[in-house]
């Protein structure tokens, strides 16, 4: 890599006010330590940007153990690259030791091993800033800050980049992703999020090599989803993924239906619901995971219960639990959901077939259970996908979510009332038990009948 384009504090506008109090304290003692530091990445692209960094990277050339010993608050994590953890309370400034390339000598402590597909298991190479530069994924993340001189290092025509808007690769577009797939994902994360467009050499390979996406840890992939759901620009991403062929590599049994039909409920749901998921996350309100994977999973569940219906011989309840259990399960061999979304999610379905039986005191318990209003919001969005009855319903539990304990008793009555009894889900009542037939003892003749005859 040739030399660094060495922006000087007169040439930029990057101001240290811009930065986390933590993160620079890391950077001067590592600087008093006798160490080189810099900032690097996502803070110093934001802050050109005129967006307010939130994630502040730190790579130096002391080794983790030296990391360690210079900060009593600092935890060691990571196998696959070995990572410094300085802990301020909440916050986490992220230490790196400047990597290496793979070829180079190593010793005992430093390990590079690749896959047959050419993914990075092992990656606890060290190098120069240079060789680290060269190590990083986009241009746009090869900016360095330096608080000797408050200069920034540019290696690899990042400033150019970004006032290109352009995502570019550093080296080899197929070896990049080979290394480390997740590009792939983060590729289409940047360019919806800065407003930019991904270079035609960056985005060519991607058609082809979707399927290494397979090879990734589905937790790894968990987290990756909840950055491209959760950050304003979930709807964006959705497309993307779709055009580039990922989509299908994390959700495959909703990517089916989406292709057997590609503008029907389908789509429309999932777009949807990214649609109000940026809305929410741009008005700084929260948004649940368990929701976003409910509705994603929900027609890959509706399509399992009717193909179960026709094979096996159950009530309704017991065909849609297993039906509920199969698609989790499939669904976790791609993307690792936690258990505690898992079971979010699996409340909002059941809530779903509960929501039509209003009888008695239903409707009200129903309102107590805690995922209740996340249920609701999800029938008002399959309503306004679908329409028909789904809307009757959904008029109804807002007028009755909307009114006081004795209108909502009356519109209870009303919906049970004999003239209604047409609209009502027979269902819904309580069946009513038969009492056990009293079944005659064996001997239970007269005495007299089984005396002989004389």
């Amino acid at each position: 890599m040739d030399s660094p384009l060495v922006i000087e504090r007169s040439e930029h506008g990057v101001s240290r006010k811009s930065f986390s109090p933590n993160a620079l304290k890391v950077l001067y003692r590592l600087k008093d330590g006798g160490y080189d530091a810099y900032l690097v990445g996502g803070c110093i692209r934001d802050a050109l940007l005129g967006i307010e960094p939130k994630d502040f990277d730190i790579v130096t050339n002391a080794t983790p153990e030296q990391i360690k010993k210079q900060f009593r608050n600092c935890r060691l994590i990571g196998r696959r690259f070995r990572l410094a953890h300085i802990v301020f309370g909440r916050e986490i400034i992220e230490v790196a030791t400047m990597r290496g390339h793979h070829d180079a000598p190593e010793d005992k402590n430093q390990v590079s091993q690749s896959s047959e597909h050419g993914q990075l298991l092992r990656d606890n190479v060290y190098g120069s800033i240079e060789e680290d530069a060269e190590r990083r994924d986009f241009s746009i993340n090869a900016l360095y800050y330096s608080v000797k001189d408050f200069s920034i290092r540019d290696f690899a025509g990042g400033m150019q980049a970004i006032k290109n808007r352009r995502i570019e690769l550093i080296g080899d577009p197929e070896t990049r992703y080979r290394e480390d797939p997740v590009r792939m994902l983060r590729a289409i994360r940047f360019a919806t999020k800065l407003d930019m467009t991904i270079a035609p050499e960056t985005e060519a390979p991607i058609f082809d090599l979707s399927s290494l996406l397979g090879n990734i840890p589905s937790a790894r992939l968990f987290e990756e989803c909840l950055k491209l759901f959760l950050n304003g620009k979930a709807e964006q991403n959705f497309l993307l993924l779709r055009k580039y062929g990922l989509f299908k590599e994390l959700f495959p049994a909703l990517d089916i239906l989406l292709d057997a039909s590609p503008d029907g409920d389908e789509f429309q749901l999932t777009k949807q619901m990214f649609i109000n998921t940026d809305k929410r996350i741009n008005a700084n309100k929260k948004v649940t995971p368990a929701y976003i994977f409910a509705i994603l999973l929900w027609y890959p569940l509706q399509n399992r219960c009717a193909k179960l219906m026709q094979q096996e011989k159950q009530a309704e309840y017991e065909i849609f639990n297993l039906a509920i259990n199969q698609i989790l399960s499939e669904s976790a061999k791609n993307i690792a959901v936690p258990k505690r979304f898992t079971l979010g999610a699996r409340d909002i379905w059941h809530i779903q077939q509960r929501m039509p039986r209003r009888s008695g005191q239903r409707p009200f318990r129903l309102t107590q259970q805690p995922r209740f209003r996340a249920s609701y919001d999800f029938l008002l969005l399959r309503a306004s996908i679908s329409g028909g009855p789904l809307n009757e319903l959904a008029d109804w539990w807002t007028g009755y979510i909307d009114n006081d304990p004795q209108v909502q008793k009356q519109m209870v009555q009303e919906l049970n009332s004999p003239k209604n009894s047409g609209n009502t889900d027979h269902s819904d009542k309580p069946k009513k038990r038969r009492r056990p037939r009293k079944r005659k003892p064996v001997n239970s003749q007269p005495e007299a009948q089984n005396k002989p005859t004389e």
